[in-house]
């Protein structure tokens, strides 16, 4: 089976992304769903789902539903925190955010939008398992907001395990789910998974100077996101799979400096 590039399997979603067919029903706010999805994020996520899709043998089209629907959900969560009630962001990507470029409550509209479509798509598979897998992401991603919102970070890293990790993890386990990996042999996998959300976190705040760098300094940080790198490169050469290109994608997101 051919094995894509990470370029090329982002260029899979973008193309996935711009022909996708959003309800009717939403009428005119699906200009507000596609304006935050046309901001430039990076896709990582649904670019790891689709690779790891490939390295269990599945293909990359048909990894597309639940890797978009991921992206949708980490829109949807973005639209959310940049509002006014919870982070107040004015501007995202270099673009206003939905809530400035639209107004609050239609920015919210959308973000509510933006989750059930993902549902959506997640749900166009045979199997629930698919869905079932989003869910928990998604609620574990919500449960670590709500930490943050609260001011509840006395423990860091548990927070970010679920704002940020839930949904690394997930780009995991959504393409387990559709290739339908059995239980048995996913463990080394979700250990994979667990590793990212870590690793992505870290150097994050090594860009934006707070959180891990706030608490450990700039060094100490970039240290720890040395051994995450380490952590997950050592959990792939553990997986009887070519992941090359997983491993590819580690050494960027530890070397990303935007």
């Amino acid at each position: 089976m051919r094995r894509h590039r990470p370029d090329a399997l982002r260029e899979l979603v973008e193309s996935y992304l711009g022909e996708l067919a959003f309800t009717p029903e939403l009428g005119a706010l699906e200009e507000v769903l596609r304006y935050p999805l046309e901001s430039g994020g990076k896709r990582i996520r649904p670019v790891l789902c689709l690779a790891v899709g490939e390295a269990v043998g599945a293909e990359a089209e048909r990894c597309l539903p639940a890797a978009v629907a991921l992206e949708l959900v980490h829109t949807f969560s973005l639209v959310h925190d940049d509002l006014p009630a919870l982070d107040d962001d004015d501007e995202r990507r270099g673009r206003p955010s939905a809530h400035i470029a639209f107004g609050e409550g239609v920015a919210l509209l959308a973000g509510d939008a933006l989750l059930a479509e993902a549902f959506r798509l997640a749900l166009s598979y045979p199997s629930t398992a698919v869905a079932r897998e989003l869910a928990q992401a998604t609620l574990g991603m919500i449960g670590g907001q709500y930490r943050d919102v609260t001011g509840d970070t006395s423990d860091l890293a548990a927070l970010h395990r679920l704002k940020t990790g839930c949904l690394f993890a997930a780009s995991v386990g959504l393409a387990l789910a559709v290739a339908e990996v059995p239980e048995r042999e996913q463990a080394p996998w979700r250990s994979f998974g667990a590793e990212l959300g870590l690793l992505f976190q870290i150097v994050d705040d090594v860009l934006d100077g707070d959180g891990y760098a706030e608490r450990h300094g700039a060094e100490g940080a970039r240290a720890l996101a040395d051994e995450a790198a380490a952590r997950a490169h050592e959990r792939l050469g553990a997986i009887p799979a070519d992941t090359s290109m997983l491993a590819e994608i580690v050494g960027g997101l530890a070397a990303r400096t935007s």
